[in-house]
């Protein structure tokens, strides 16, 4: 853009004053750096009507956008959304954990619960086991005793006996420890004479028993066997003899 003192088909120069040199006429480039905002000029900017709010052309300054109000609301409806179907999502998810903890919890403890059982049967098997072996230690103790304290009770082991053979029995023999043959034959007398049995002493016999022998077989009433027939009632299978050589 130019400038100068007049312009052709425009309006004289006003003339300098009396005595004062004419100004020289002037022109020059003014570069676009100074002219700073600017705009076009229309006719009826006079009236008021331009857009007061419409920057200058070449201003560096933004307009306000009308989208802005409604970028902001985009943005809240989706963070919303999203935090919905997160919280949806979430609350999924945490069903089907307690779903799968409880189903886990309940086989385990189902598991826990069968073993417990299992510990349980077994324990009630070694329990009754180890009190029936208590038992029979303790008759067993009690028998021995009894056979010290009162040997004569063979009298009776050998009258039983020998009641419990056949009538049809022949040559019936009644074997007893030595030194019971004399209790025995106080005692039982009187079944052995109507047996016709004979009384013979073998020291094999342990003392409290008897064993009679016939035609038709024999009857097995020494100690040992009647004992192990006692402990086979309760389960157990403790011998007589427990190696020891001392008696209880």
């Amino acid at each position: 853009m130019t400038t100068s003192s007049s312009k052709p088909g425009g309006f004289p120069n006003v003339p300098p004053p009396l005595g004062s040199k004419a100004a020289p006429s002037y022109s020059r480039f003014i570069p676009r750096e100074e002219l700073g905002d600017f705009a076009a000029w229309a006719p009826d900017s006079l009236n008021g009507d331009a857009d007061r709010d419409t920057p200058a052309a070449g201003s560096s300054a933004a307009p306000a956008s009308a989208e802005t109000p409604t970028l902001h609301a985009q943005l809240g409806a989706a963070r919303q959304a999203g935090y919905q179907d997160g919280y949806r999502d979430g609350l999924v998810a945490l069903d089907g954990f307690k779903q799968s903890f409880s189903a886990q919890m309940v086989a385990q403890f189902g598991q826990l619960m069968n073993s417990f059982a299992t510990q349980i049967d077994a324990l009630e098997q070694q329990m009754a086991q180890a009190v029936a072996q208590s038992a029979v230690l303790l008759a067993r103790r009690v028998v021995r005793g009894e056979l010290q304290t009162r040997p004569e009770h063979v009298a009776e082991v050998a009258q039983q006996a020998v009641n419990a053979v056949l009538l049809s029995a022949r040559h019936i023999r009644v074997m007893v420890n030595p030194d019971d043959h004399a209790l025995v034959a106080a005692g039982a007398a009187e079944a052995l004479q109507a047996r016709g049995a004979r009384l013979l002493a073998a020291a094999e016999i342990e003392r409290g028993g008897c064993l009679i022998e016939s035609d038709l077989g024999q009857i097995d009433a020494r100690i040992e066997a009647r004992w192990r027939q006692a402990a086979a009632v309760l389960g157990c299978e403790l011998p007589w003899q427990d190696g020891s050589t001392a008696q209880p």
